[in-house]
């Protein structure tokens, strides 16, 4: 065999070893999604529930319409980076169905069924979107309230001797206590226990915003400083279009730091204190063993607390452009 020859032939086998099982794995996967969803849809409707469980028909609808959007999207080729979870997702769900529905392979009511929470959806969407309301207004002022006031205390711990001199040993004496372990004083202290609540997720999240608002402020090179000096810039400018933009990435660590702290002294003080809100509601589920209510409220929140940070990010990105690939949520 010539040389030429032998090239070909390599080229071959290479041509070959590429459209190898390994090489169309990613065009495979997404046709898989679809009939994954579909395989839960055909267990949930024809294999007979082990007790009268609520909304089978409507959760095998769910799941076949599901599937069928799936397939849809592998046609059009938009689930080549999704593909593999959304397989799991759909033969998790369908594992849960059997598990549960069909099996009761796990003590009723801790573990429930697929349409037990469907259920809850359905026929308790009106308070949970009550208390997820609640939830959200209760956040949005003390988490607002603190990273504003962080920023603020830590500007004035960055730019101002005579301010750090009395304000860091209260800082040092305060901040890294738990907001939970001030809760009881809080409510003896302050009449209202939504105030109360909001100025214990406000404290919650404004330690690491003064903190690393500090800490980048600190870090800003003097230099700096010395340019806008030599043009006639006076303390504001030096202080809110020097410091505070050169700060802007560790002040977004500390916003991001506050912001998982005040989402757990939220759901503590609507456990404890404040009679609303999806930490309440979760309580109340767990009080009347309503454990699939208490298990959709867990999913609420998740999507609550994913939702925020994500907006953050996005704020984030938007902010600080230059540093938009550098962390990803």
């Amino acid at each position: 065999m010539s040389g030429t020859d032998m090239a070909f032939s390599g080229q071959a086998i290479t041509g070959t070893a590429s459209a190898s099982p390994a090489g169309l794995r990613p065009v495979l996967l997404p046709w898989l999604a679809g009939p994954a969803w579909l395989a839960a849809a055909l267990v949930t409707h024809y294999w007979p529930d082990a007790d009268d469980f609520p909304d089978t028909n409507l959760l095998a609808i769910l799941f076949g319409v599901v599937g069928i959007a799936l397939l849809i999207g592998a046609a059009l080729r938009l689930l080549t980076v999704r593909a593999p979870w959304l397989i799991v997702l759909g033969l998790g769900l369908g594992a849960w169905e059997i598990a549960q529905a069909k099996l009761i392979a796990l003590p009723r009511p801790f573990f429930g069924t697929p349409q037990d929470l469907l259920d809850v959806f359905i026929t308790d969407w009106h308070r949970l979107g009550l208390s997820l309301l609640h939830s959200l207004g209760l956040l949005a002022v003390g988490y607002a309230a603190g990273s504003l006031s962080g920023i603020a205390v830590g500007i004035g711990l960055g730019r101002s001797k005579r301010f750090r001199y009395w304000t860091h040993p209260i800082l040092r004496a305060i901040g890294p206590l738990p907001p939970v372990a001030l809760l009881p004083l809080a409510f003896v202290l302050i009449p209202s226990s939504w105030l109360a609540g909001e100025a214990l997720m406000a404290l919650a999240s404004g330690f690491p915003a003064a903190i690393l608002t500090w800490s980048g402020i600190a870090a800003v090179d003097p230099a700096y400083y010395d340019v806008a000096r030599t043009m006639g810039a006076r303390e504001r400018f030096l202080t809110f279009r020097v410091a505070l933009p050169a700060a802007m990435p560790q002040i977004f660590v500390g916003l991001f730091m506050g912001l998982g702290a005040s989402f757990a002294m939220l759901i503590v003080a609507e456990m404890l204190g404040v009679k609303a809100g999806l930490g309440f509601y979760m309580q109340w589920a767990q009080g009347w063993a309503a454990y699939p209510n208490m298990y959709a409220a867990l999913f609420v929140m998740s999507a609550m607390c994913t939702g925020l940070i994500t907006l953050l990010f996005r704020v984030r990105d938007r902010i600080l452009v230059w540093q938009k690939d550098g962390l990803k949520w």
